[in-house]
């Protein structure tokens, strides 16, 4: 497995793994968490601009994830809890794999903490699989935070947030 930046040419390959992560989050009694529109097309055009990764196996797109290392999430300002420091910190967001592929999920979580020392992720309150994952990549539950209309333009409601400080080497 490789991690690379995501091209224009990756969209359907990413499109088909969000539609499949989709299936399995409802497959394990989570829904809600992203509706049949979501990520949306317009998001994963914006991602790929910005900072989409995909993870390759063979010339196989298996993952994707937005690794983002300089943009402060507007909604971990205000936690019902606290976050692990206040100092600079990258934000994972959309991790999918394809299902097939073992592994995915770990190896990318692994490759951020090589490119950020800082990390921090939310997700749904149902999603099981990605909170087992955080528990064995060693992210710290810091406490709740909330998706607000005026900065997302819906209200996307409640998440579990989590951060990994990876000490100097």
């Amino acid at each position: 497995m490789e991690v690379r930046r995501a091209r224009e040419t990756d969209k359907e390959a990413i499109m088909d793994i969000y539609a499949r992560a989709r299936e399995f989050m409802a497959e394990q009694g989570n829904p809600t968490q992203w509706d049949e529109s979501y990520p949306s097309s317009a998001l994963v055009d914006s991602d790929i601009q910005a900072d989409g990764y995909v993870v390759v196996e063979d010339d196989a797109i298996i993952g994707v994830f937005v690794l983002s290392e300089h943009a402060q999430e507007p909604s971990y300002k205000t936690i019902d809890g606290a976050w692990l420091n206040d100092e600079p910190y990258a934000v994972i967001h959309r991790c999918a794999s394809d299902g097939i592929h073992k592994g995915v999920g770990s190896y990318l979580m692994d490759w951020c903490s090589t490119q950020c020392s800082n990390i921090r992720i939310d997700t749904h309150e149902d999603n099981i699989p990605m909170r087992n994952l955080l528990k064995k990549k060693g992210y710290e539950y810091c406490g709740k935070i909330h998706y607000f209309a005026e900065d997302y333009g819906e209200d996307l409601g409640e998440r579990l947030a989590f951060q990994r400080i990876t000490p100097a080497q």
